[in-house]
């Protein structure tokens, strides 16, 4: 069987041709792994973004407070405003066993917080040191209130991040530092970097913590109490006990333990369990999207190998006529399709966490990332794994084809 010279010149151009298409063809896959990567890592940003709104707050946590009647009840027309009071907390402490904490809180809006010339309007909180347990602080420097300051009505305050940066632009520990509020001098004990922006009588970090027993007394507050942050004991959920928790303070102000307005439960297992649903669809979409970009890009990648062995049909009559087997013939076109999606999809994830790694950059203050764009090792190697997958699937069939070619055939195609 004779050879010439513009055989092989047509099998170099076919090659040639065949190169570029797959260059074009690869960056499907490129395209669909960068997708799904880029998808993932950009959602677990998101959500660990998202879910520092609500930094620091037990999943299990609920909060009380009062107002406008919306019911008559027990001889009281609808519309009356009434508080609640310290005693409340006790009523639950008793009637509810299935609190764990029962904590007031007092607040003071548009208080101005003074240190040297500088100054902040802030909100004033009113604690006890269990506080700690629903809403936990992220102290910076110092600690939190203590029972001792309760006790001796100390003259201390934890302030927050935006105080603090206000207050002491300077930076350093400000601890010991006195503050004025208002009329009144209290000591720095602590700085909280709580940056959580669900509002609970104030953002974390535009507020000013004193103890409670102080801030009864410098403001005649008595026992009135603005809210009640609770948190439930293990495997006790806010949403089963709230109707009781209505019922024990409704009947203690006659108001109606019906009235769902008058006594407000805010359950913060409803925003979690919010959050929760929400990324599990975005979780369900993104998968969805990236591994239909990627069956896209191998089924690009399964045409032009069908082209691929339709061009070489000489190239592979000829290897056959000196002996190549199907096998051998097999074994080529699986392969090269397997090195290229492999190839155009590690270039996708490379692709991908570059970007990822930006976008973390991107979001950092303080040398501190907001949120960490990245995505797991496991999750990596699956799309390695799948990708070996698609580029096996992607060659089965011009394999076929090119294994059904006949060195006659081949000859009489050219």
């Amino acid at each position: 069987m004779r050879i010439d010279i513009d055989t092989y010149q047509e099998i170099l151009e076919t090659l040639t041709r065949n190169k570029v298409r797959s260059l074009l063809t690869g960056f499907g896959v490129f395209w669909g792994v960068f997708m799904l990567v880029g998808l993932i890592g950009g959602g677990a940003g998101m959500k660990e973004m998202l879910s520092k709104q609500f930094e620091g707050f037990a999943t299990n946590a609920g909060f009380v407070f009062a107002q406008t009647t919306t019911k008559p009840y027990d001889g009281f027309r609808k519309g009356r405003w009434w508080v609640m009071d310290y005693k409340d907390i006790e009523r639950l402490k008793a009637q509810v066993p299935e609190l764990d904490i029962v904590t007031p809180n007092l607040s003071r809006w548009g208080c101005n917080a003074v240190h040297g010339d500088k100054k902040f309007s802030c909100n004033v909180k009113g604690l006890l040191p269990d506080y700690a347990n629903v809403e936990q602080p992220r102290l910076r420097y110092g600690r939190f209130l203590n029972d001792m300051d309760i006790a001796q009505r100390r003259k201390v305050c934890v302030i927050g991040k935006k105080v603090y940066k206000t207050l002491f632009p300077q930076g350093g520990n400000p601890c010991g530092e006195l503050v004025r509020i208002d009329s009144t001098y209290y000591s720095v004990v602590g700085v909280d970097y709580n940056e959580g922006n669900v509002s609970i009588n104030g953002n974390a970090d535009e507020s000013i913590c004193v103890p409670m027993s102080l801030m009864q007394q410098a403001y005649h507050m008595g026992n009135q109490v603005d809210m009640i942050c609770l948190t439930g004991k293990r495997g006790v959920t806010m949403s089963e006990v709230a109707p009781r928790i209505r019922e024990v303070i409704a009947r203690a102000h006659h108001v109606d333990p019906t009235d769902e307005k008058a006594v407000t439960v805010f359950n913060t297992e409803i925003l979690f369990g919010m959050m929760d649903s929400m990324f599990r669809g975005v979780n369900l979409l993104i998968w969805l999207v990236g591994i239909g970009t990627l069956l896209a890009g191998a089924i690009g990648v399964s045409n032009i190998m069908m082209v691929t062995v339709k061009e070489r049909t000489t190239e592979i009559g000829i290897r056959r006529a000196i002996g190549a087997t199907p096998r051998n013939i097999l074994s080529q076109v699986i392969s090269e399709s397997i090195f290229l999606t492999a190839v155009a999809g590690m270039g996708g994830i490379l692709f991908a966490v570059i970007i990822l790694q930006m976008l973390e950059l991107a979001n950092t203050t303080d040398g501190i990332p907001s949120a960490h764009f990245q995505v797991g090792f496991w999750t990596a190697l699956g799309a390695v794994a799948l990708l070996s997958l698609l580029g096996v699937l992607a060659g089965l069939a011009p394999a076929s084809r090119a294994m059904a070619i006949k060195p006659v055939d081949a000859m009489r195609e050219e």
